[in-house]
């Protein structure tokens, strides 16, 4: 039993019977085993979270493909992102053209800023990954098909491959915002590399409005 309940009393001198009095002791020894048995019940039972991870096209297999053209991007669909300190953001697509600061856009970590931006630039895919997902949701089709139809849709030839570069000063949640934004925007193709000293140099320059580019040919 987990509580006993104890009487001691005992009479008085002349006779009178003493008051009763009664002690409980509880034993919370039969707790623990149950304890163990809940922790161990919980264990088995709740599923463990999973880790999110963030999809990844990897560059083709294919052994036709020379690895010039692999690494090499069409500059018609390459976008340059910029990040910089106190959460600037710029851009530029194409190739920079490092002697003009005004081909370096602004814009902000905002549904109306880069977000609008890529979506524009990645319409067609967007419209198609959009169908697709109906399709899944009506069953049409399996999800083996779905993320198939959907890796090929993102890694598509028309679609914009984003360069994202950050600077010493860029905070990391900048940088996870604009990775949030590729999956927001079903951009496919995207890379982090290291930014270079023309592209710093480039946002320097738009900053100061081009006084740099002055002083130079000066």
């Amino acid at each position: 039993m987990m509580a006993e309940i104890q009487e001691s009393g005992g009479k008085k001198k002349g006779g009178k019977t003493k008051q009763k009095k009664m002690t409980v002791r509880v034993d919370f020894t039969p707790m623990v085993d149950m304890n163990m048995l809940l922790i161990t019940f919980f264990m088995l039972c709740t599923s463990l979270s999973k880790p999110q991870t963030m999809e990844i096209s990897m560059p083709s297999n294919d052994k036709d493909i020379t690895e010039e053209q692999q690494s090499k991007v069409k500059a018609s669909q390459a976008i340059t992102l910029l990040l910089g300190e106190g959460d600037k953001l710029y851009y530029y697509e194409g190739e920079p053209n490092y002697k003009d600061y005004s081909s370096l856009k602004e814009t902000t970590y905002k549904p109306d800023g880069l977000r609008e931006m890529l979506l524009k630039r990645n319409r067609a895919a967007v419209q198609e990954v959009n169908e697709l997902k109906q399709q899944k949701l009506d069953l049409k089709i399996s999800q083996e098909d779905y993320e198939k139809q959907l890796s090929e849709i993102k890694s598509g030839k028309d679609t914009p491959t984003v360069i994202i570069k950050a600077t010493d000063d860029a905070s990391y949640k900048n940088l996870i915002d604009a990775l949030d934004e590729m999956q927001i925007c079903d951009i496919g193709k995207y890379v982090i590399t290291q930014i270079a000293d023309a592209d710093e140099f480039l946002m320097k320059n738009y900053e100061s409005k081009g006084e740099l580019t002055q002083n130079i040919a000066e």
